[in-house]
């Protein structure tokens, strides 16, 4: 039987990118401490990870979950009276926006950026505390949909929890954060943040369709 050709995905070394085989991963990624790396079995799941961050990764088995019927049936559909959030990055630092859509129609709702030397994971964040201010605005009672479970976690907290490095570039991004984070800290709100299932459901509504 043939072996399933890998993708591998670095995102701190030599060279960052996606490589088609471990010779060229290994090149990239040669005498760098603590360089950042892992393979994946598909094209479309590289290019996803490499998107996002490093983090997001670090020790998660990489073979697609096939979901039982059983599951199927528990999982349910997703709330149609609701808005999907999502972001997209090119790098990681690199250019990010992200934006809101009302998951029925796929309407655009709110769009951001893009914004230089962000992080998917933040533009996330921002993504959800700016759904939140956007139902909370016009007294809302519709759902909200996100598939980053980082990003929700950092809601609930009401704390972004990067590690993105601020400078002079992404200056207007930090100043988001901040407004975002005290935003949460002021305002109550009853809005359900939602977890997007993709693997059940296919790509959020909001998804900007990069992969």
């Amino acid at each position: 039987m043939a072996k399933k050709q890998k993708f591998y995905v670095v995102w701190y070394g030599r060279l960052t990118g996606i490589f088609p085989t471990w010779e060229d991963c290994k090149a990239a990624i040669n005498g760098v401490k603590g360089a950042q790396y892992k393979s994946f079995f598909s094209i479309v799941e590289a290019r996803k990870a490499y998107n996002k961050e490093y983090a997001d990764y670090k020790g998660i088995n990489t073979k697609k979950k096939k979901f039982t019927k059983k599951e199927l049936i528990k999982i349910g559909e997703p709330n149609l009276y609701s808005i999907s959030v999502d972001a997209a990055s090119s790098g990681n630092p690199g250019k990010m926006e992200y934006r809101g859509v009302d998951t029925q129609t796929h309407k655009q709702l709110f769009h951001q950026g893009p914004f230089l030397k962000g992080t998917n994971n933040v533009g996330e964040f921002l993504a959800l505390v700016h759904g939140l201010a956007y139902l909370n605005q016009k007294k809302s009672r519709r759902d909200l949909y996100s598939d980053s479970k980082i990003a929700m976690g950092w809601v609930k907290r009401k704390k972004c929890n990067t590690k993105l490095i601020h400078n002079s570039k992404n200056k207007i991004l930090f100043e988001l954060i901040t407004r975002a984070e005290n935003w949460l800290k002021k305002t109550h709100y009853k809005t359900k943040i939602l977890k997007w299932e993709t693997k059940a459901w296919g790509e959020i509504p909001a998804d900007f369709g990069r992969k």
